[in-house]
């Protein structure tokens, strides 16, 4: 039997052996922990956007002459067919008098096209609404989807508008027809004495932009006046060509930073086919691409040429597994992440799939309610003492 003594100094050396262990070990090292969850994901294209009139119309000089003072201002309503300005043309060269009737023969021409565009556009309207109504019916019935349905809606509205930009176009036409007659009679002995050249509204809407106030002589085909409905507004948005290609039309867009509380949302309507190059703010040269997006309901207070923020919907997923973008890290060619485990870093190999800056698809490595590290510094090391403080 040990003495009261011996098991003394036996428990002080243990004591002692622990408290030197205790010392020597080193701190865990302090850490950020994420966790893997499940829920709504969604990748989007976040790019600088402007909303523009869909529809604008420039009012140009037909003649060359004295344009009268304008009366309106930027802003003023005008009707159809509305005397915007008028002109004292002058007298005609035989040059630019054979100018002017081959403008007329142009009109002319420009006059049968339009013609034959507003009819092809109602053709187009007349199925696109067909197409939707058979869309509701089936839907009704469950047969197709409700994103079918919504796309279906949405070419009908916008062969609606192509049908009203056909029709805006042959009044245009019907106008610069006119305006080219109005030349041809204003020659010769006519010229210098009362006649004058009205330029009429093509469209009914809002003065846009004043290119010209003030009376002075104008060439030919100056432009005069811009005119628009301020209330039909698209959105234009340059994104890179890489991202471009992964938009499709129909895509949903959040506008936000307009100006007002809440996010507007919009639709793709069209990518554009022809890029351009750009100069970033960087100095690099970028290959752009319009993607061009009308909105679902456009607030009264935004104009033509307002600067708004889009997000673009690429990709979305109700009930994804999903990992904080900051815990995903690359080696030897692979996602890894690090687990924390009962106080210690395990690293593990991940496969990822959808991401955007905040969080990203975990398709396999990892399970929902794992803690994982986000933003490991290099003192984190597989098996490493952590202290989580969890975000």
């Amino acid at each position: 039997m040990l003495s009261q003594r011996r098991i003394g100094f036996v428990a002080f050396v243990l004591i002692v052996a622990g408290l030197i262990y205790l010392g020597a070990r080193p701190d865990p090292i302090a850490i950020e922990v994420g966790r893997v969850t499940r829920g709504e994901l969604r990748v989007t294209v976040d790019e600088e956007g402007k909303t523009l009139v869909r529809e604008r119309y420039t009012v140009a000089a037909p003649v060359t002459g004295k344009l009268e003072r304008l009366r309106l201002d930027a802003g003023d309503v005008v009707a159809v067919g509305e005397v915007l300005a008028e002109m004292v043309p002058q007298a005609l060269d035989p040059r630019l008098l054979a100018e002017a009737r081959a403008r007329r023969e142009a009109a002319v021409a420009q006059t049968s096209e339009a013609a034959a565009r507003v009819e092809q556009a109602e053709a187009a309207l007349a199925q696109a609404q067909r197409t939707a109504e058979r869309a509701r019916r089936l839907a009704r019935d469950n047969t197709i989807s409700s994103e079918e349905l919504e796309m279906a809606t949405l070419a009908a509205t916008t062969r609606t508008k192509e049908v009203e930009a056909a029709r805006f176009a042959a009044r245009t036409a019907a106008y610069n027809l006119e305006a080219a007659d109005a030349v041809l009679l204003a020659t010769g002995d006519d010229v210098g004495s009362n006649a004058r050249v009205a330029l009429h509204a093509p469209v009914r809407g809002s003065v846009l932009r004043l290119f010209e106030k003030s009376a002075r002589v104008l060439p030919v085909g100056t432009p005069v006046l811009e005119i628009g409905d301020p209330a039909d507004l698209e959105i234009v948005i340059d994104v890179l060509s890489t991202e471009a290609v992964k938009i499709l039309p129909g895509a949903t867009v959040f506008v936000e930073d307009w100006g007002g509380d809440d996010p507007l949302r919009a639709q793709v309507r069209h990518v554009e086919p022809s890029g351009f190059t750009k100069v970033s703010a960087l100095g690099v040269e970028e290959q752009r691409v319009n993607v061009i997006a009308d909105f679902v309901a456009a607030p009264a207070a935004l104009g033509d040429a307002y600067r708004l923020e889009a997000r673009i919907v690429t990709w979305e997923g109700d009930d994804v597994l999903q990992v904080p973008s900051g815990a995903l890290f690359r080696a030897r060619g692979e996602w890894r992440v690090f687990v924390v485990e009962s106080g210690k870093a395990v690293e593990r190999v991940v496969r990822i799939g959808h991401r955007n800056p905040l969080a990203a698809e975990v398709r396999e490595g990892v399970a929902e309610g794992d803690a994982v590290i986000v933003h490991p510094s290099d003192l984190v090391v597989d098996g490493v003492a952590v202290a989580a403080a969890e975000r």
